[in-house]
């Protein structure tokens, strides 16, 4: 709550403050709990490998640079022509040209298995990665018309792909039978923390970055171009911590 709503109440804000400090104290108290009960919900020794700790750590950053791409170029989209770099498309015909990325997503699935069972899913993951990254690249450079955004998130749909359809692999290659499914669903909480990041972080990115059009006050383009650099140097970030997975897990 304090990270996702903190742009909208104010990061030194009373209440922001106190959910983040009360976080950390359930957080701590939780993580105690964990360590002395005789069959904890997630074995945090477990989770401390190396495999399984830097897996979690890409996962909260490709889930960041995942949805920081899906909240830029939607507004871009759809912000009027009147601002110089908005599409002036409603929503209906952004959520069109944004349907192959989705679409793309789910074919290179059969792609991603087949890379995991040939080089392993280390190399799946950094392979997603640094397409993500390619992706956010192809945005700062077509994002003046709708077509090249369509592009761009399909791109950056397929290295999300192929990094999400990894990272269970890879867990699942590091911890025991039995502790699968809570090591899993630990790992999709660290891509939600990515997102919930993200969300934060574009947010503020593109309040402080702003133009006047027409009495209102909209994101500018050079904070559209800044929150774009920001989630692929993330995807880079990304990519550098699987380098650091171990080779065994290739």
């Amino acid at each position: 709550m304090g990270v996702s709503k903190g742009a909208e109440w104010g990061w030194t804000s009373g209440t922001t403050l106190g959910l983040l400090g009360a976080a950390v104290v359930v957080l701590l108290l939780w993580g105690l709990w964990e360590l002395r009960v005789r069959d904890p919900l997630v074995d945090l020794r477990t989770t401390a490998r190396p495999q399984v700790l830097l897996t979690n750590v890409a996962s909260v950053l490709v889930g960041f640079a995942m949805y920081a791409q899906s909240l830029v170029v939607m507004q871009i989209l759809q912000l009027p022509e009147a601002t110089g770099y908005g599409l002036g498309q409603s929503m209906l015909t952004a959520g069109l040209w944004l349907a192959p990325s989705g679409l793309m997503m789910m074919a290179v699935s059969g792609l991603g298995a087949r890379l995991s069972a040939a080089r392993g899913p280390r190399t799946s993951l950094f392979a997603g990665a640094l397409v993500i990254a390619v992706g956010y690249g192809s945005a700062f450079a077509l994002m003046g018309a709708p077509w090249g955004l369509m592009v761009a998130g399909s791109v950056g749909s397929i290295g999300v792909g192929l990094a999400y359809g990894a990272m269970p692999a890879l867990i699942m290659g590091a911890v025991p039978q039995r502790e699968t499914a809570s090591a899993n669903s630990f790992n999709t909480l660290m891509r939600s923390i990515g997102t919930s990041v993200s969300a934060a972080v574009v947010g503020v990115i593109l309040s402080q970055m702003t133009v006047t059009v027409g009495g209102h006050v909209l994101p500018s383009e050079s904070g559209f171009r800044t929150a774009l650099l920001v989630g692929c140097g993330v995807a880079l970030v990304a990519a550098l911590v699987t380098l650091a997975l171990p080779r065994r897990a290739a």
